[in-house]
């Protein structure tokens, strides 16, 4: 069974690899047949509604290759972040190799730019509740799911051209 302390550990360094742009290494982290989910909604069924983000391990890579590999213009300059993590939990898995951890996040987003670019040098914060479906594969935990609830997901996201 993962314990809280372990689980805390775990997200911390994945906030990190996200916070210092290591996109290739924070995608390491996912197995094979990973989903990462920011819904709208998060009580309905993700392929019946409308999602910010809705991304099977293949469209996962194909975020963080645009990311690390192209010329973004939404990200260029790119966005800073801090993330913090907290009120870690942890439940049973499905089976013996996996385990249900929830936890609260806060993300500081800043994304420098030119004088008169709307949205640009100016601080945001987002609040989420995040759910993650940890499953070990070869002696190392990694994410099955990774659900980010945003507080204000039925709001009008500017921008969010960075990953959550």
């Amino acid at each position: 069974m993962l314990s809280v302390e372990e689980a805390q550990r775990f997200l911390v360094a994945e906030a990190r690899l996200l916070d210092e742009r290591r996109f290739e290494e924070w995608e390491q982290l996912f197995t094979d047949d990973a989903v990462y989910w920011v819904p709208m909604d998060p009580d309905r069924d993700p392929q019946q509604t409308v999602s910010i983000v809705y991304d099977d391990r293949r469209r996962l890579h194909e975020r963080v290759y645009r990311l690390t590999r192209t010329p973004v213009l939404d990200q260029n300059p790119p966005s800073r972040t801090v993330r913090l993590v907290g009120n870690v939990e942890v439940g049973p898995g499905e089976g013996p190799e996996e385990a249900q951890v929830r936890c609260n996040q806060l993300i500081a987003e800043m994304r420098p730019g030119g004088p008169g670019q709307a949205g640009l040098n100016n601080p945001r914060w987002l609040a989420a509740r995040c759910e993650y479906r940890l499953r070990r594969v070869d002696g190392s935990w990694r994410i099955a799911l990774k659900k980010v609830v945003l507080l204000d997901a039925d709001q009008p996201q500017y921008n969010l051209s960075f990953i959550p």
